[in-house]
């Protein structure tokens, strides 16, 4: 019968497709055995899909993404690090020309720093101190670069000028004299504007300075509005060093002006800072006296409880 041997012996085409497909079956299940055409079988039996390598996002679409971040960095490092100002007046040459850009450090002020004599700070008009000065016009641009600290603010009135005094120290200047803080004269020649004297056009002093206050002067003492200047203001002529921006410690532009703004020698002369760190010896020798001293209870409590 026809059905019959159909069933009891396969055709010669039946019998390689069975063996074919016995062959397919054993092959599916030995995992990770090479097919002819190359492609491995995963563990499991089932062939590993081919893996597609993932596309690179355009430069375009991640355009914006950097720029925001950028901005974003720009806007931390010009409010906690370092911030561009630009000089506006003559006040401080030789020192600093009109349009120079200096950077002021932001960062030491946050950690309790006050500043320094000799220095060159940026601060916030006291108060009085820039009254009548034109306030520039900025366009929208000009205010989105302002925000981000790469061109100065119009609304933040701001001044550039050298620490003279701190707080503690007492200042003081004779027409045909020098400059003197708790007694000693300085030796203001290597910064004071050629021709200019120490400050016949304006003396001053004996003064005090309050604590948490400073006295500042511009290196063009004949053309610097500075504290000799506002001593009839509240303060005194001081500055609050909460209104102290930074110091101002490089020259960054033109680039033919780098510089760094370093502290002048005069200010590092012995006995100039008496006055106002006369304690300093006493609340170091304390310091160092407190963990001595309990060391030493410590080792004598150790030996009572071993005896």
């Amino acid at each position: 019968m026809a059905f019959g041997a159909r069933s009891g012996h396969e055709g010669p085409e039946e019998g390689r497709e069975q063996i074919a497909a016995s062959s397919e079956a054993v092959t599916d299940e030995v995992p990770g055995e090479v097919m002819d055409d190359g492609e491995k079988h995963s563990h499991g039996g089932r062939r590993a899909k081919s893996r597609q390598p993932k596309q690179q996002r355009s430069f375009w679409k991640e355009l914006p993404l950097l720029v925001i971040i950028a901005l974003a960095l720009a806007l931390v490092i010009k409010t906690f690090l370092v911030q561009a100002f630009s000089i506006p007046s003559q006040s401080m040459q030789d020192t600093l020309q009109v349009g120079d850009r200096v950077l002021v450090d932001k960062l030491t002020p946050w950690f309790g720093a006050e500043p320094q004599r000799g220095e060159v700070v940026v601060f916030h008009d006291p108060g009085g101190w820039l009254e009548g000065e034109p306030t520039p016009q900025q366009n929208v641009l000009q205010k989105g670069l302002s925000f981000i600290g790469l061109m100065p603010s119009a609304e933040e009135k701001d001044l550039i000028k050298r620490v003279i005094a701190v707080g503690g120290d007492t200042v003081s200047c004779k027409k045909g004299g020098k400059v003197m803080v708790n007694g000693h004269a300085l030796n203001e020649k290597n910064y004071i504007y050629p021709g200019n004297t120490p400050c016949d056009d304006m003396p001053f002093g004996p003064i005090k300075i309050p604590k948490g206050r400073i006295w500042v002067m511009g290196d063009h003492r004949q053309d610097s509005s500075d504290s000799r200047y506002h001593q009839n203001l509240p303060g005194n002529g001081t500055v609050s060093t909460n209104e102290v921006v930074g110091r101002a410690f490089s020259v960054a532009w033109p680039v033919n002006r780098w510089d760094f703004l370093g502290v002048p020698s005069t200010f590092d002369q012995q006995g100039l800072a008496a006055a106002a760190t006369s304690g300093a010896p006493a609340a170091a020798g304390l310091a160092g006296a407190v963990p001595l001293v309990l060391w030493r209870r410590r080792r004598r409590t150790r030996s009572r409880t071993a005896g």
